[in-house]
């Protein structure tokens, strides 16, 4: 997402560095090539206009430092309008009522039924929430089937009525149902079309009418650019939704609709969302999406990313084991695990500051540790716990079973050994320093 708009970005400042000041010339030039920029991300032309015209007034309006170069100073300003065109601040979710109601609408193909999964995942993780789905899309053969194996995947039920054609009714029931069962929290899929057209529009009228949700949200792919945001105001003017959620970032996407969404519907954007795991969603930051923009990362998404995976007790179990040099394979494998759940690998990586661009020449597929997992697996339990007994015959075995040749076998065992000399020498307080002699030393 937005790789176009970055480099875009990236040559347009270019044309300040080497400038002692900002001047009307030097800033007139960088931002025509900054409007360009947004017009090509499929950006608005109003807003593109009004977007420059506002940087340009603050850049000209600043008395430069002399510690500080013109392009970084252009690079802050834009960095602060972005987040702004963005919406300026996270907005939470309103969750509140017993059970709390929330609404999903949107085009057909746009992802409501897979984000409904995720956001159920989402809040039942927060350890407050007990989700109940509703297959409220009575017309697509495929969305209540798609519904329940996410609910299976992520343990929460779903509502369903076979046969029904009526979402009122489904809707209204599931929620009697909440409230007997206890569940707290109710999400309504609904039904979309290939385009907007009257009967859609009076149907999810009616439902929103009927259910009075707390929280309506419309889900938008983001890959349609302008026509997302166009659509986006249509549902807007009949429903009066709280926010927008943008799907499909991990796709061809320019990046034009999460920066004219606000603009045009002003509502917030509430969460993104990129693949297909259910853990594939986040909160919407304006100020960290103006950072990855700007080839800046996002290391607080990351971090907060790594501590929701972070528990304690194994922590503490963990950093025993290292100390007594116990870690073993089957600590290994549970570290791979965890790293999965986070998401999307490439993306994680993107997050790390002056990563993102060098990122996009590396294909890091999701499946990058099932030959490592398929390896530890081959192992008896004996090998895993003690992984100096992994003789010849023993890695031969590994190999064949694992479906490897011998040296992918050897060389696992041997990162192994080095990681392990690693977190050790961490531990014991040699720290960097120890570290840093160390591999030197192997020099």
């Amino acid at each position: 997402m937005f790789e176009n708009l970055s480099d875009r970005l990236e040559k347009s400042f270019k044309l300040l560095k080497g400038q002692g000041r900002i001047t009307e010339i030097n800033v007139a030039e960088t931002l025509k090539d900054v409007r360009r920029a947004l017009l090509d991300a499929d950006v608005n032309y109003k807003i593109a206009k009004t977007f420059t015209d506002t940087v340009k007034k603050k850049a000209l309006g600043q008395d430069v430092l002399n510690a500080v170069k013109p392009g970084q100073m252009m690079i802050k300003i834009v960095h602060d309008e972005l987040a702004e065109l963005m919406g300026g601040q996270t907005t939470e979710i309103n969750i509140k009522g017993n059970p709390t109601v929330i609404l999903i609408a949107g085009l057909q193909g746009s992802g409501k039924t897979t984000f409904s999964g995720k956001l159920a995942n989402y809040l039942k993780s927060k350890k407050q929430k007990l989700p109940l789905l509703v297959a409220g899309d009575v017309y697509r053969p495929a969305a209540i089937d798609q519904l329940k194996i996410l609910g299976e995947q992520i343990g929460v039920p779903v509502y369903t009525e076979e046969g029904s054609k009526d979402p009122v009714k489904i809707a209204k029931n599931a929620i009697k149902q909440a409230k007997r069962d206890g569940q707290n929290l109710v999400i309504v899929d609904t039904a979309g079309r290939l385009a907007v057209d009257e009967e859609m529009m009076n149907e999810i009228a009616a439902v929103h009418k009927a259910i009075e949700p707390h929280e309506t949200l419309f889900v938008v792919d983001s890959m349609t650019g302008q026509d997302a945001v166009n659509t986006a105001k249509e549902f807007n003017d009949r429903l009066d939704f709280d926010g927008v959620v943008l799907t499909k970032l991990d796709g061809d996407t320019r990046g034009g609709a999460a920066l004219s969404i606000r603009s045009v519907v002003n509502k917030p954007i509430k969460f993104i969302g990129s693949g297909e795991k259910m853990e594939a969603i986040d909160v919407f930051h304006p100020d960290r999406m103006a950072d990855r923009i700007l080839g800046m990362g996002d290391v607080v998404s990351l971090v907060e990313k790594a501590q929701e995976q972070y528990d304690q007790e194994e922590a503490r179990k963990l950093s025993k084991k290292i100390a007594k040099n116990q870690f073993d394979f089957n600590d290994f494998l549970t570290q791979i695990a965890q790293i999965k759940k986070m998401g999307n690998l490439k993306d994680l990586a993107g997050m790390i500051p002056g990563m993102g661009k060098l990122m996009r020449k590396i294909d890091i597929d999701d499946d990058a540790f099932k030959g490592i997992e398929a390896i530890i697996k081959s192992m008896t339990p004996e090998e895993r716990q003690n992984p100096k007994i992994l003789n010849g015959s023993r890695r031969k075995r590994i190999a064949r079973g694992s479906g490897n040749d011998i040296q992918e076998v050897n060389r696992l065992v041997k990162q192994f050994d080095e990681t392990k000399k690693m977190m050790k020498m961490m531990k014991d307080g040699k720290g960097m320093a120890g570290l840093m002699n160390r591999m030197q030393g192997a020099r």
